[in-house]
């Protein structure tokens, strides 16, 4: 009769480096960060991420989660240097990985172009809003809500460079959009209304700040 496995029943080995682990790690970081305790947050993040680049790979989806954790950290810091190497770091290897027109690419590259818009660098951060704009279109549509985000998101670039016409003809596409899809009452069209009235009030133009208000 064979004898019997002695590791049966037993419950299986967790070591420090083993990805639940890191998982929880990331996630006790997570909440640090929620505390604003940031300090804590950089600290465990930054041991996450050496443990999953040594133990997984850099390429590994933890990987570049962790990467992108810590670089918004950096950003809730204002440290937007770090941060801004951290998603240069994850553009590259998710360009390389899954594509230009990936989902998830994209959205770095709209990190990105956030952090570059708050170190008012808005030339650079218009460019990649235009890349993934025009990404957007071609693959969900003219109507799709990730489209108007990023419709959105380069109305106020152009608005932050005092381009008010352009922020204007942008900002009214989103909202006639918005408005036809997702309905008056949608958080995406509140947020187009809000926009162009502020718009509108940097113009001193306050009698359509205010039809728009109370539409």
């Amino acid at each position: 009769m064979g004898m019997a496995c002695c590791t049966q029943g037993l419950p299986l080995l967790i070591t420090k480096e083993h990805p639940h682990t890191l998982t929880t790690m990331n996630n006790l970081a997570l909440t640090y960060g929620k505390q604003g305790r940031w300090n804590e947050a950089e600290q465990l993040n930054i041991q996450v991420l050496d443990m999953s680049t040594r133990v997984l790979g850099q390429e590994h989806p933890h990987t570049l989660t962790a990467m992108n954790n810590l670089a918004s950290i950096y950003e809730n810091q204002g440290r937007w240097n770090e941060a801004e190497q951290l998603h240069i770091q994850v553009l590259d290897i998710r360009k390389r990985v899954l594509g230009q027109e990936h989902p998830y690419t994209l959205t770095i590259i709209g990190h990105l172009a956030s952090i570059y818009g708050n170190q008012g660098r808005w030339n650079e951060a218009e460019q990649l809003h235009i890349q993934v704009l025009d990404i957007r279109k071609r693959v969900l549509g003219q109507e799709h809500p990730h489209t108007l985000t990023t419709m959105n998101n380069l109305a106020l670039t152009y608005a932050n460079q005092g381009r008010w016409n352009e922020a204007e003809q942008l900002q009214i596409q989103v909202l006639d959009i918005s408005k036809r899809v997702l309905g008056q009452e949608h958080p995406h069209t509140l947020t187009a209304i809000d926009n162009l009235v502020s718009i509108y009030g940097n113009h001193g133009r306050w009698n359509e700040a205010e039809q728009q208000f109370w539409k």
